[in-house]
């Protein structure tokens, strides 16, 4: 099992954007710190939901403050950036940090970012797949050049050249079939539980006409540890909302379509049932059971739930409690020095 820190640079009410960064960039250490294989950065635009507009930006940052952890991104918005500029980022973030940088991706949606940053709804809604491409060539190692609807430009040497393969984040059927056929790993969020997980592998699986090894694919889920069960969810339940609210208002569409609405309280209250969300000992079996339901054999947690203050104290909590449980009796000394390996699915 590989188990990860998800940080989406939440806004909770009080706090600054500013303050959020500054605290983000400690609780990466503190990840190091409590021997969780990698940290995972979210990229939103314009809302309180996430602060963070950049998230290789930020992954640039933490690889800089770190020293073996791996680092990756959940997601950066294929749509918002031209794919040559995104795998120049993450191709020097490859080098810079020996291959510990780990490039996530996706579609994104029809918000506001398309029009502000000039891509484009059209890019968006028709564009993804060419965009990917680009991507994948950027990141082949070779020379690359384009001649589609979206891009087009004479060859070019890619300088630095990296060899890298991105993970995906999928959401619906449409990308889930482009990442089997690029047999590029998939990144499912914590939206969904182990059935639709699970669902979305095996259909990856049946789209997946080479074969071969598992494809390192990762997943998302909210991860929160108490005293107890009762007290883990009960201050889930009183601080997300305050955070969700404002921050899933900030969701604004490009183009005036309506923004799909979502019950806060029911969404809380699934991440509570469904997610490592309770005492170590529940911690620890919702995560295999995950793994065991599903063949995912990596984790990464959404660790700022409880707000700002309590953040800290989640992170190693749960890589004091929880980790030994998951990972064996080797992550009781794991620290600093004890993970050494790049993410997965990057290469090089």
């Amino acid at each position: 099992m590989r188990i990860g820190v998800f940080l989406l640079a939440a806004q909770f009410p009080g706090s600054t954007a500013g303050e959020v960064l500054s605290q983000v960039a400690a609780w990466v250490e503190a990840a190091e710190e409590a021997g969780f294989d990698d940290v995972w950065f979210a990229e939103h635009h314009f809302m309180s939901y996430g602060v963070c507009p950049s998230a290789i930006t930020l992954a640039a940052h933490a690889l800089g403050r770190t020293r073996c952890i791996g680092v990756g991104t959940a997601v950066s918005v294929l749509s918002a950036w031209h794919p040559v500029a995104l795998a120049e980022q993450a191709a020097m973030l490859h080098h810079l940090s020996g291959g510990r940088f780990t490039l996530g991706v996706g579609r994104g949606g029809p918000w506001l970012e398309l029009e502000v940053l000039g891509t484009g709804v059209e890019r968006y809604e028709r564009g993804f797949a060419e965009a990917l491409d680009l991507l994948c060539a950027a990141l082949s190692g070779e020379r690359v050049a384009a001649e589609g609807e979206f891009f087009r430009f004479r060859e070019v040497e890619m300088v630095p050249a990296a060899r890298m393969r991105p993970v995906v984040a999928c959401t619906s059927e449409a990308t889930l079939a482009l990442a089997a056929a690029r047999r590029l790993p998939l990144l499912l969020g914590m939206h969904i539980g182990d059935e639709e997980k699970a669902a979305l592998l095996r259909t990856y699986a049946a789209l997946d006409l080479v074969g071969g090894p598992p494809a390192g694919h990762v997943a998302a889920a909210a991860g929160f540890v108490g005293d107890s069960t009762e007290e883990a969810v009960k201050e889930l339940k009183r601080a997300m909302p305050g955070w969700l609210e404002p921050g899933l208002a900030g969701y604004a569409a490009v183009d005036g379509r309506p923004r799909p609405p979502r019950n806060i309280a029911e969404y809380v209250d699934f991440l509570t049932r469904v997610h490592p969300v309770g005492d170590a000992d529940l911690c620890a079996e919702r995560i295999l059971a995950t793994a065991e339901a599903t063949g995912l054999r990596h984790l990464i947690l959404m660790v700022e739930g409880g707000g700002p203050g309590r953040t800290l104290e989640n992170i190693r909590r749960l890589g004091a409690e929880v980790l030994p449980k998951v990972k064996g009796p080797a992550a009781d000394t794991a620290g600093p020095g004890s993970v050494s390996s790049p993410p997965a699915p990057a290469s090089d």
